[in-house]
């Protein structure tokens, strides 16, 4: 039997690695040539990991694409799925104006100086952009062509709906600087759209009690076959702001015409504006102007920091 002097046994001594600098480290991290490995792996782990990502995020580009075309399945662009009282807008309109400051501070504050151009031009400005589509149908969608001009007689074909026409609202127009150069602005009011909203419209002999004696005399003076329109009223918000505010007109009349409604997104429809022109408001103070909108289906509700049927904004003219 041979002895065994020694274990066999192999030990192999501690070598300390090689010492390099930061820039060699970095490089060999890169791309390893002893081990032919770039960033850790070698160039066979590199392709199942970017098989596995091909795979893995086609997967989901399709479950998304599948998602997607079921729910635009029951999607209409051209008409809400839920309408009226059943959707989250609901079916009471509220107004809107024009112009309106983009700083969120501001509020509903109209403030400029009237001698001060450069000043009113912000304003004025805002309402030449908004108004551009009432002046320019081409740069409607369908370039206008769904546009008819309409009265009381004459309401919209199929398919179709009715022009408005902002170039006969003088003083309240772009060529007259809608009067802010002249410290009589025009505040343009107009009503909130909500589809297949159809208006109510209240009968000569039967105005509620709390409409304005001014906005009762005019709509007994109208012609009869006129009768059907949403009316509108503004006041000051208070005593003082009604004084402050000074005589009114609204342009081209105080009401939205009855043939604008209802709105069902066809291609070239604007909503009817008013140009409320207030002639000779009182310089260098605040007014509170509330405008409200009439008919038998807007319900109106006012409440500090919440309005329904209704609008509040603020003119200030130094």
């Amino acid at each position: 039997m041979t002895s065994v002097e020694e274990d066999d046994v192999y030990e192999f001594p501690y070598v300390r690695p090689e010492k390099r600098g930061l820039i060699e480290s970095w490089k060999r991290e890169l791309w390893n040539p002893e081990t032919r490995q770039i960033l850790g792996r070698t160039g066979k782990s590199w392709g199942g990991v970017f098989i596995f990502y091909v795979i893995f995020f086609s997967a989901l580009a399709a479950m998304f694409a599948i998602c997607m075309k079921g729910m635009l399945w029951f999607m209409d662009d051209k008409r809400p799925r839920y309408l009226l009282d059943d959707s989250i807008i609901g079916s009471n309109p509220g107004l809107g104006f024009r112009p309106i400051s983009d700083e969120v501070s501001a509020g509903a504050l109209i403030w400029y100086q009237a001698s001060n151009e450069s000043n009113y031009r912000r304003w004025t400005d805002q309402l030449d952009k908004f108004l551009e589509p009432y002046h320019v149908a081409q740069k409607l969608p369908g370039g206008g062509k769904n546009q008819q001009v309409c009265d009381f007689d004459q309401p919209p074909q199929d398919g179709k709906v009715c022009e408005v026409n902002v170039k006969n609202f003088q003083p309240c127009t772009m060529e007259m600087g809608y009067g802010f150069n002249r410290s009589s602005p025009c505040i343009f009011i107009k009503l909130n759209k909500i589809y297949g909203w159809v208006p109510e419209f209240y009968e000569r002999n039967k105005l509620p009690e709390d409409i304005p004696e001014d906005l009762k005399i005019h709509i007994l003076k109208t012609n009869p076959k006129e009768l059907n329109q949403v009316w509108v009223s503004c006041k000051g918000d208070s005593p003082s702001d009604s004084e402050n505010m000074g005589p009114i007109s609204y342009i081209p009349g105080r009401g939205f015409p009855g043939y604008y409604y209802p709105y069902t997104n066809i291609d070239g429809y604007l909503s009817p504006l008013i140009a409320i022109h207030l002639a000779r408001p009182k310089l260098n103070t605040v007014i509170n102007i509330e405008c409200r909108a009439w008919a038998k289906n807007i319900k109106y509700f006012h409440q500090q920091g919440h309005r329904q049927g209704s609008v509040l904004f603020e003119v200030m003219i130094d």
